[in-house]
C-alpha cells in the first residue's frame, strides 16, 4: 500500500514535469513580431534598461492600436552630417518629422520638463518627469528611502533618455545623449546636463542608449563610477557616486510602445465625435481598447506648447491651440513643496499632483464639447513571481487593478485578469457621482480624484476600465492598465471655459497618508481584517521598540504563544496522554476486531476515565489559524513590512520580509518553466532556504509529538500526512519570508515547550481515587520487582482460567 502511494506521488509529479520540458524542448517560444529583442546582460537576466526581463505578452487580434503605435510616415535619412549634441538646447530635441518649407509655422519643439526631485532632503515626496508630446507624465519616482526598487539592484544615475529612436539619431553612435536630467538625481548632482553626450562609464565605451544601460547594468549602489562627456567639443570627466533605484509608480512598460498617462483628447466638437467604445464592431473588445482619436486633433501624439517653463518651478502649463474650432485646451500639473517644518512627517500629504483642465473657447461660435482623459498606466510589478494580492470581490485580482468609487460608496475593484479577458462590467454612465477613479497595486496606487465644489456634481457622462498594450496569457495579473472618465457634453460660447480640477494621488497605501486624500478604504485584509490590524499594529508597536521587522515577528511569536501557553501545555499533555494510553487503545482493538459499535463505546469510556478529549489537540490550531492568516495578510497589505530587511538591504537574503527569502539566484541552471514562476511547479527566479527549514521542522514535530499508531490505518494516515508535508513545501517555497520567521521561530517554541512537560508512564487500568492511585503504584512496584506486567499477567491467568 505504502509503496503504491509513494509511486502515485513521484507518477503525479513526474508526468507534468516531463510533459512540460518535452514541450518547452519540442517547442521552443518565438519571438513575437513587433516586440523589441532582448538585448545587455541576459545570461543575468537584465535587459538594456538595465530592468529584470519580462516576456511580453501578444496583443490580441482585433485589439485598436494604441496612442503612438499607429503607422508614421517614413522620414528620409539626412543627408547632411548630424548636428552635434551641443547645438541642442537645454532639455530640448527636435521633432522628427518633415523639413520646414518656406511660409510654415516653427515645429513646437519636444521637451521634457521637470517637476520635484529625486533627493529625500529636498521639499518633495517624488521627480515628475512630463512630456509635451500629448502633455502627458512619463515618470513618477517616489524619493522616500523606503520607496526603493526591489528588484533591479544596479546603481542608478537617474533616467536621462525617455525616447530612443531620436536620442539614437541624434548622437549617431558616438555615445548616448542625454535628453533630461531630473533634480536630485546623481547625474544632476555632478552637473551633467540635457544635450551632453555619454561617451563612455568608467573604461566601457557607450555607443548608443543600449550601451550605455547595459554599462550602468553592471554597476552597484555606492559604487563611484567616471562618466566621460562631451560637451560644446569638449571631453571632461565627471565622477559620479550611484546610489539605489527609486521605486517608479508610473514608468515607461518595458519593450513596448504603450501610450504615457494622463493623455486627453476631445471626445466630442459639435457633430464630430469618437465612436462610442461600446457600440463598436466588437463590442467586448472595444469596452477595453485603448481607441483613437477624433480625425484631424492629434492631442495624443503631437507636441503641446509649454507655456513659462520659467515661470514656476512647482509648475509645468500646457497648450493646445486647434484653430479650425478657436477652441484653447491648457493642462497644467503642479507639484506643491512641503512647508519646511512638515519635513520630519513622514504621513504629510504631500504624495499628490494639482491637475488642472481648462478647455476655452477663443472663437466667435458656440461650440458643443466634451473631453475624455485617460488615467495612469504602467504601475509596478515587483514580486510577479510571488506577489498576491486580496480583493473584495470573488474572482482573480492582479498587480494593476482598477478601483473606483461612486458617490463616497465602499471602492469596486475590476482585476487586471478580468480586464485582460474583457470580462469587464459596461462603462459606469452619469446616474451617480464619481468619487474617485485610478489603477491599484498591492502597495502604491495611482488614483484620479475630482475636485468638486459639491460632491454630488456629476461631471462625467461615463467612465470606464482599459486595458493598455499586450496581454501575456499566462500572466494576465500584470496586465498594463487604466481607465477614462468622459465629461458631460458643455456648451461653450465666446470665451467661456471648462475648468476642471483633479488631485492625482501617487503614493504609498499607508492608511495614515491616505485619510488626508479619504482613500482608507484602498487599504483592505480580507475576512481575517478584525485580527490583521491589531497584529499589524502589534508589529510596529515591536518595531518602533527594536528598529527591526524580523526581530519583531520573533517578539510577536513569542507574545503569541505564550499567550498561548496553557493551551498548548494542554494539548502536550493530551499527546502524552494519548501515547500512555496506545496500550490499552490496542487491547480494546484486539478484543473488538469485528465489532465497530463496541470498539467505539469502549474507547470512549476509556477517555472518559482519563479525562481526556481526542480533539483538544486541535483547539490550539484553530486558535492559531486566524493569526497566522492576520500575518499573512499583513505581509501582503501593509507597506511598512515591504522592503523590510531581516539583516540590511544590502544583503540581498531577506532584504525584503514580504517577499521571498531569495538566498541565491539559480537561474543560470534550472529550467525556465521553473525559474519563471507560473503555476505551482514555477518556483521562481531564487532558490529559498527559509520555506524548507519551516518543512524540516514540521516533520520533526510531527515525529516527535504524534502518537504511534495504533493500526495499520493510523499509520498508513502518519505516512500519507508526511508525503502531504512535502506537498505543502513546493505551495509553501514562495511564501514571505517574514511568514516562514514566524512558523520557524513558533515551531522552536513548541519543541523547547514539549523538553520541559513532565514525561507519563504507560498505565494498564484507570485509577479514578486517590486510593486507586496508591495500589496501582504499588501493584507497579511489585511487578517492576518481579519482571512482569501487571496488565499482561493478568490476561495471562485469565486465558488459564477459560483454558
Amino acid at each position: 500500500m505504502e509503496r503504491r502511494f509513494i509511486l502515485f506521488l513521484v507518477l503525479a509529479l513526474a508526468i507534468p514535469m516531463g510533459h512540460a520540458t518535452l514541450m518547452h524542448w519540442w517547442n521552443p517560444p518565438v519571438e513575437q513580431p513587433g516586440v523589441a529583442a532582448r538585448d545587455g546582460n541576459e545570461e543575468d537576466g537584465i535587459g538594456e534598461d538595465g530592468d529584470r526581463i519580462q516576456e511580453p505578452g501578444v496583443q490580441e487580434p482585433g485589439a485598436e492600436p494604441e496612442p503612438g503605435q499607429q503607422d508614421e510616415p517614413p522620414v528620409e535619412e539626412p543627408t547632411a552630417e548630424p548636428a552635434e549634441p551641443a547645438d541642442v538646447p537645454g532639455d530640448v530635441v527636435p521633432e522628427i518629422g518633415p523639413a520646414e518649407q518656406p511660409g510654415d509655422e516653427q515645429p513646437i519643439l519636444r521637451q521634457w520638463p521637470t517637476l520635484g526631485s529625486a533627493d529625500p532632503t529636498d521639499p518633495y515626496r517624488m521627480v515628475v518627469t512630463l512630456d509635451s508630446q500629448g502633455a502627458s507624465v512619463v515618470r513618477i519616482e517616489l524619493n522616500s528611502p523606503r520607496s526603493r526598487d526591489l528588484e533591479d539592484r544596479s546603481g542608478y544615475l537617474g533616467h536621462l533618455v525617455i525616447d530612443e529612436a531620436e536620442a539614437e539619431k541624434l548622437s549617431s553612435g558616438s555615445g548616448c545623449l542625454v535628453q533630461v536630467v531630473p533634480p536630485g538625481t546623481p547625474a544632476d548632482k555632478v552637473g551633467l546636463l540635457a544635450g551632453d553626450l555619454i561617451v563612455a562609464v568608467g573604461k566601457e565605451q557607450v555607443t548608443g542608449v543600449k550601451t550605455f544601460r547595459r554599462a550602468l547594468g553592471r554597476t552597484k549602489p555606492k559604487q563611484q563610477v567616471e562618466l566621460t562627456v562631451s560637451r560644446d567639443g569638449r571631453t571632461s570627466i565627471l565622477p559620479v557616486t550611484l546610489t539605489r533605484r527609486p521605486l517608479e509608480v508610473i514608468r515607461p512598460e518595458p519593450g513596448a510602445n504603450d501610450p504615457s498617462s494622463f493623455l486627453l483628447t476631445l471626445q466630442q466638437i459639435d457633430g464630430k465625435l469618437i465612436a462610442r467604445d461600446d457600440q463598436g464592431d466588437d463590442e467586448e473588445e472595444d469596452r477595453v481598447a485603448v481607441g483613437k482619436e477624433i480625425e484631424g486633433l492629434d492631442l495624443w501624439t503631437g507636441n503641446w506648447e509649454v507655456l513659462d517653463p520659467d515661470k514656476d518651478p512647482n509648475q509645468v502649463a500646457f497648450r493646445r491651440l486647434l484653430p479650425e474650432t478657436g477652441l484653447e485646451i491648457t493642462k497644467t500639473y503642479r507639484l506643491e513643496p512641503i512647508p519646511a517644518e512638515k519635513m520630519a512627517d513622514a504621513d504629510y500629504p504631500a504624495y499628490h499632483l494639482v491637475f488642472d483642465v481648462r478647455i476655452r473657447n477663443t472663437g466667435d461660435k458656440p461650440h458643443q464639447v466634451a473631453y475624455q482623459l485617460d488615467g495612469a498606466n504602467g504601475l509596478p510589478t515587483e514580486g510577479a513571481w510571488y506577489a498576491n494580492k486580496i480583493g473584495r470581490e470573488w474572482g482573480g485580482v492582479g498587480l494593476r487593478d482598477v478601483v473606483v468609487s461612486f458617490d463616497g460608496a465602499t471602492p469596486s475593484l475590476i482585476g487586471c485578469p478580468a480586464i485582460a479577458k474583457n470580462d469587464v462590467p459596461a462603462p459606469w454612465q452619469d446616474d451617480q457621482p464619481l468619487t474617485y477613479i485610478g489603477s491599484d497595486g498591492q502597495y502604491f496606487s495611482v488614483v484620479l480624484i475630482p475636485q468638486k465644489k459639491d460632491p454630488a456634481d456629476i461631471w462625467f457622462g461615463r467612465s470606464q476600465t482599459l486595458r493598455v498594450g499586450a496581454v501575456d496569457d499566462d500572466r494576465r495579473n500584470l496586465t498594463n492598465t487604466s481607465c477614462r472618465v468622459v465629461s458631460q457634453v458643455h456648451e461653450l460660447a465666446r470665451d467661456e471655459t471648462i475648468d476642471h480640477r483633479y488631485e492625482i494621488f501617487v503614493g504609498p497605501k499607508k492608511p495614515d497618508l491616505l485619510v488626508h486624500y479619504d482613500l482608507g478604504e484602498l487599504v483592505y485584509y480580507g475576512w481575517f481584517g478584525k485580527v490583521a490590524v491589531p497584529i499589524a499594529w502589534l508589529l510596529h508597536v515591536f518595531y518602533s521598540i527594536v528598529g527591526n521587522y524580523g526581530v519583531a515577528i520573533l517578539m510577536l511569536t513569542v507574545a503569541v504563544r505564550g499567550a498561548m501557553f496553557p493551551l498548548s501545555r494542554k494539548q502536550a499533555l493530551g499527546a502524552q496522554k494519548m501515547q500512555m494510553l496506545q496500550p490499552e487503545i490496542k487491547k480494546i482493538q484486539e478484543k473488538y476486531k469485528k465489532d465497530v459499535e463496541g470498539r467505539t463505546k469502549a474507547q470512549q469510556e476509556l477517555f472518559r476515565k482519563h479525562n481526556y478529549n481526542p480533539l483538544s489537540g486541535c483547539l490550539v490550531m484553530f486558535v492559531q489559524l486566524p493569526i497566522f492568516i492576520a500575518l499573512y495578510r499583513s505581509l501582503m497589505v501593509d507597506i511598512e513590512l515591504r522592503q523590510a530587511p531581516l539583516i540590511s538591504e544590502s544583503i540581498r537574503w531577506c532584504s525584503n520580509l514580504a517577499g521571498p527569502d531569495m538566498l541565491f539566484d539559480w537561474t543560470g541552471f534550472m529550467p525556465e518553466w521553473i525559474t519563471d514562476g507560473v503555476g505551482i511547479f514555477g518556483l521562481g527566479p531564487y532558490f529559498n532556504i527559509l520555506p524548507i527549514v519551516t518543512v524540516v521542522l514540521f516533520l520533526l514535530q510531527q515525529k516527535m509529538f504524534m502518537p504511534p499508531p495504533a493500526d495499520e490505518q493510523a499509520a498508513m494516515q502518519q505516512k500519507i500526512m508526511k508525503y502531504m508535508m512535502l506537498f505543502m513545501g513546493l505551495l509553501f517555497f514562495k511564501v514571505a519570508s517574514g511568514l516562514c520567521m514566524y512558523f520557524i521561530a513558533s515551531s522552536l517554541w513548541g519543541l523547547a515547550e514539549r523538553q520541559f512537560l513532565p514525561k507519563m508512564a504507560p498505565v494498564s487500568s484507570a485509577p479514578k481515587t486517590r486510593a486507586d492511585v496508591k495500589s496501582a503504584a504499588a501493584a507497579d512496584r511489585r511487578d517492576s520487582s518481579t519482571g512482569r506486567n501487571g496488565s499482561g499477567g493478568k490476561r495471562q491467568k485469565k486465558s488459564r482460567g477459560k483454558r
